[in-house]
């Protein structure tokens, strides 16, 4: 059930790169803007093994963000019971990481390891709020914490004054243990989609706002329905309640987004009209066409400023 979970982070994560900035700020205390490149790496690696048999690793995230400094970063999206084996497989991969992107210079091996965290979908008693690598070596010790996010200690207020965007297709897991009531209790039900129909309007206005783009907005709606159908598999009023509310506004994103591009496809040849009669200003098309003022300059052939 964990690859599920994994592959919708990773699915969100590379098509809609930067909702992981405001991610970084908050869990290592970054200041980045948003404008920084993110630059991704495979994130298969294949680990030597005594028996000499490769063991393909498959990380969550391996990316770097080019900002003042670069820094080096793995964040790893976990929902199963914290039990040991979690620490030592991230420790694999990111030592596997440093190797690959190691350098040799003059018999001195130089490797850097990443800037790692774990975001915790569930939240159990178990749960440390970080993790410690403790590395002994013949030069000295060295130790580090790995930070843990615990996506359920986040509220919808928290996501969005945050610019948290990325856990939206999680926050259903702040739910999950009130499932069996939900499901049999349609006024709690209602509460629920009240819930998610908050999230639906708040992503409208960013759209609006061109705070995130609809391609975005879109992905985050199409995979938070991919979450809820997994999670809520057992409850049925749950998936058709909450999971065909973002089925429907799935469908409404498409509706609408193609009834822009036709409506905006009316603009263009109404401005190629204008532009050819040569009796009004490139400023006065587009207040009659409502296209900007770039725009119409683009069609007349003009050098945008």
């Amino acid at each position: 059930m964990a690859t599920i979970y994994d592959g919708a982070f990773r699915t969100i994560l590379n098509d809609c790169r930067k909702l992981i900035i405001p991610i970084i700020n908050e869990i290592f205390g970054e200041t980045y803007t948003g404008a920084e490149e993110i630059r991704f790496f495979p994130n298969e690696h294949f680990l030597a093994q005594q028996d000499n048999a490769d063991k393909e690793r498959i990380t969550d995230t391996n990316f770097t963000i080019l900002g003042k400094t670069p820094k080096k970063y793995h964040i790893e999206c976990e929902s199963s019971l914290p039990d040991g084996k979690i620490t030592i497989r991230l420790f694999e991969y990111d030592a596997q990481i440093a190797l690959d992107e190691g350098e040799v210079t003059e018999e001195t091996l130089t490797v850097t390891f990443p800037n790692t965290a774990v975001l915790y979908l569930r939240t159990y008693k178990k749960t440390p709020d970080k993790m410690k690598y403790i590395i002994v070596t013949p030069g000295g010790t060295v130790q580090y914490d790995v930070p843990i996010m615990k996506v359920q200690t986040y509220s919808l207020n928290d996501i969005f004054e945050k610019d948290l965007l990325m856990l939206i297709p999680f926050y259903i897991f702040s739910h999950e243990k009130s499932f069996p009531e939900y499901n049999n209790n349609e006024q709690k039900l209602l509460e629920l989609k009240a819930e998610y129909k908050k999230i639906l309007e708040k992503l409208d206005e960013l759209e609006q706002q061109k705070v995130i783009g609809a391609f975005d907005k879109r992905t985050i709606i199409e995979i938070s329905g991919d979450v809820i159908k997994e999670i809520a598999q057992k409850y049925e009023n749950v998936q058709r309640g909450v999971g065909d509310m973002m089925s429907g506004a799935l469908i409404e994103t498409s509706a609408r987004r193609l009834k822009n591009e036709a409506e905006n496809e009316t603009k263009r040849k109404t401005a190629l009209k204008l532009l050819k009669r040569g009796k009004q200003t490139v400023e006065e098309i587009a207040e009659d066409t409502g296209l900007s003022v770039p725009e119409v300059r683009q069609l007349a052939g003009l050098q945008t400023v």
